[in-house]
């Protein structure tokens, strides 16, 4: 792992704020490959798209680097992995990938919601010890659907259900929809805001940002004429591989093995 003069301010951020987001981006000709790798996936019809409710239009493509070149090397690349594993404090693995994109007037919003429930009740995680990276594949503005997110809000531990034990659905679409499974709701969000604040994540194609399984975050409709398109790969550390997951792998990598870095940050 590189050393980085970065990392103890955005580990420190990361701990407070329960996001942070490095100098560092992808560069043009990166972010330009990966986009066409997802165009080409998004042609072809397979299980791990999904489209908004009710329509064809594409939602969110899952898994691409289990099956595509570009897409695997991506979440090799040294500067993402080592950034989650000084987050994490550990070896990692990639736990989820996905690009969420919204599509030009049509792209629908995300609920409140925090992401580790879902991998704590329908997956078994134990600890939120995991860490998702963001890399914009477009410029993201506030017309356009930005991820929001309530800064600090990662402290107050898995908020929702009383219960801590896990209690799968089994129907794995509530998990992808606009219509999630498990959302925080309006009034604690209010309440929330309030005290903490939001932050919308904008940036030009390429940048990236971190942010903690627990923050507190959703997304607005994309009201404009440009395409919003985010990959987002979840990084979890390997002592906190879940034991027995049961949705499409697609959805929750079985490979638990450390990710081995590739030679540079070029695809």
């Amino acid at each position: 792992m590189r050393v980085n003069h970065e990392w103890p301010d955005l580990v420190s951020s990361y701990g407070k704020n329960g996001y942070c987001a490095p100098e560092q981006r992808l560069t043009d000709e990166n972010v330009a490959k990966l986009r066409q790798a997802i165009a080409a996936i998004s042609e072809q019809e397979r299980p791990e798209i999904v489209y908004e409710s009710g329509t064809s239009v594409i939602r969110a493509v899952h898994g691409c680097h289990r099956f595509d070149q570009v897409c695997d090397r991506v979440v090799r690349l040294p500067m993402l992995v080592d950034l989650a594993e000084a987050l994490l404090g550990g070896p990692a693995y990639v736990y989820q990938f996905k690009v969420n994109m919204k599509q030009p007037r049509e792209g629908a919003a995300w609920p409140w919601h925090q992401d580790f429930v879902f991998w704590h009740r329908e997956d078994g995680m134990a600890a939120p010890d995991a860490v998702n990276i963001a890399v914009f594949l477009d410029d993201v503005t506030e017309a356009n659907g930005p991820l929001r997110v309530i800064p600090g809000s990662h402290e107050l531990g898995m908020i929702g259900p009383a219960s801590s034990e896990r209690q799968a659905s089994h129907d794995w679409r509530k998990h992808v929809a606009a219509a999630l499974e498990y959302t925080v709701p309006d009034e604690l969000v209010e309440s929330l805001v309030d005290a903490y604040g939001v932050v919308p994540l904008t940036g030009p194609a390429g940048a990236v940002t971190a942010f903690h399984p627990n923050i507190v975050h959703s997304s607005s409709n994309n009201t404009s004429e440009q395409r919003r398109a985010i990959m987002l790969v979840t990084y979890n550390r390997v002592s906190n591989a879940p034991a027995n997951p049961t949705r499409p792998e697609f959805l929750v990598n079985r490979d638990t093995t450390p990710v081995v870095r590739i030679g540079s940050d070029d695809l």
